[in-house]
């Protein structure tokens, strides 16, 4: 799996602190802690910052890349912040995070990607929004997304297509759809742009108690369907293990079992089965528990694992 490391993100209050402050220590030590913990990139959302983008993202890239090595991705609306960013890479192959099918966006954001040989993520999602339905998104990667980057002689290896998750609490009828658009978008060309997705979305406004869980649990749900990158916590432990579980296919414990039968059976188009579950165990319950409301089988409630 390839994690970009989703912790330099502006809803963060201390993210938003140091920033101000141009405390360059906070971001390089949690820049490293990112990449010792398993990040092969680093994802810099530092919001639309309007009035100084041009100066805060050269900043930040003069920060970092004093002491990781790895692609920095630039999460953000202002491209000129971006572009001022690009200017400042002397490393890894950087990533703009992201083009939309927006005409606007479609126009301009993959010609400064190519501009400065850098990686993509296209989001499938135009101007009407995001269409719930797996292959609605799909047919935006097919129809708008890959054809621009064809017309521009844009490297198919360096685009990324997100089909965009949603969270659990009030966007559920999205999940599961999330996983087909991830199943199908593989093959939707050849050759398949790579697929990444943003993780921790699955869980925005879940109490913080419950986000670790969801987020493993649909982790694994989408690796079965094939998922290789994706933005998200590498600082998780237990998420990280939850990826080598099934990367390695280590079925030595009942809980690593539980997430492998989940994944095989998810891959193989099928619904995870009530018997591979010992109920017995509070930890294998919770996992159904909470599968069965990424499936859209049950309602989501924020006190789902008490029910």
């Amino acid at each position: 799996m390839y994690i970009l490391g989703e912790n330099i993100h502006i809803i963060s209050e201390k993210v938003k602190e140091a920033l101000t402050n141009k405390d360059a220590y906070f971001f390089q030590d949690l820049a490293v802690k990112q990449v010792e913990a398993g990040a092969q990139a680093l994802d810099l959302n530092l919001g639309p910052r309007k009035k100084d983008g041009e100066v805060v993202f050269p900043w930040m890239v003069e920060t970092v890349q004093a002491v990781v090595d790895v692609p920095l991705s630039f999460d953000s609306t202002n491209l000129l912040g971006i572009e001022a960013g690009l200017k400042m890479i002397t490393k890894a192959q950087p990533i703009i995070n992201s083009t939309s099918a927006e005409p606007e966006r479609l126009e301009k954001v993959p010609l400064l990607a190519k501009q400065y040989n850098a990686r993509i993520i296209a989001l499938t999602m135009g101007s009407s929004g995001i269409p719930v339905a797996a292959d609605e998104r799909v047919n935006i990667a097919v129809e708008h997304l890959i054809p621009r980057m064809l017309e521009i002689d844009f490297p198919m290896s360096d685009l990324i297509i997100d089909p965009l998750v949603l969270t659990v609490s009030g966007c559920q009828e999205y999940c599961p759809h999330l996983i087909e658009a991830v199943r199908t978008l593989q093959y939707a060309w050849d050759p398949a742009p790579m697929i990444s997705v943003g993780l921790s979305n699955v869980s925005n406004a879940v109490p913080a108690h419950n986000r670790p869980l969801i987020n493993r649990v649909y982790c694994a749900m989408l690796m079965g369907v094939g998922l290789q990158m994706m933005i998200s916590n590498p600082l998780d432990k237990e998420l990280n293990e939850t990826v080598r579980i099934i990367e390695q296919r280590d079925q030595s414990t009942p809980v690593g079992r539980l997430y492998l039968k989940i994944a095989d059976h998810i891959a193989n188009m099928e619904e995870p089965a009530f018997e591979d579950v010992d109920f017995s165990d509070p930890e294998q319950a919770a996992i159904w528990k909470t599968v069965q409301v990424l499936l859209n089988k049950v309602i989501y409630a924020d006190s789902y694992l008490e029910q």
